[in-house]
């Protein structure tokens, strides 16, 4: 398990084809889908660190596409894209995603969020299953890890501020 900023993120390989990341959130499993299934928020974390999403769609409906452009800190632009397979709101999320860059492939996977209600909040399980192993391992010798814990740390920093918002308006409802 690795730290990073408060956040602990257990990345496992469960089979021969998937890799699994693993971290708890202090945060509500609805505060942390809408996070990861709305445009407005999407932008403000989504990436590792230094980049910005400079374009974001999403048809949130089984069959619905996705489509995502993560400019990296030298210009280069990475376009993201998939399809929606399953949404159980706001536990479950599965949707095809492929990094739509020619040059290494256009490699796709199937990729599956859970955010697992517990006491202290949320556990969020993002797990991919590539087409092979070599897929995989080519997938995770490019570096994903880290950004990935990147990625997972910034939707930390962003829904604290999030769920503090939530947790405000709720307390002012609840003495009027």
């Amino acid at each position: 398990m690795l730290a990073t900023k408060n956040l602990d993120v257990a990345i496992t390989l469960p089979s021969p084809r998937e890799i699994q990341l693993a971290c708890r959130f202090h945060r509500s499993p609805q505060v942390l889908f809408d996070a990861w299934t709305q445009p407005e928020h999407l932008r403000h974390w989504w990436g590792c660190e230094g980049t910005s999403l400079v374009h974001c769609e999403i048809d949130l409906r089984v069959g619905g596409s996705w489509s995502l452009t993560l400019r990296m800190p030298d210009g280069s632009e990475h376009p993201f894209h998939g399809a929606y397979r399953e949404i159980d709101q706001p536990h479950r999320l599965v949707y095809t995603e492929c990094y739509d860059m020619p040059n290494v492939g256009s490699p796709e996977w199937l990729t599956t969020v859970s955010f697992e209600p517990t006491p202290e909040g949320t556990l969020l399980t993002h797990t991919l299953l590539h087409k092979s192993q070599e897929v995989r391992d080519a997938h995770l010798q490019a570096g994903m890890q880290e950004g990935s814990i990147q990625t997972l740390t910034r939707l930390n920093t962003y829904t604290a501020h999030s769920n503090n918002e939530a947790a405000n308006l709720q307390t002012a409802s609840l003495r009027s």
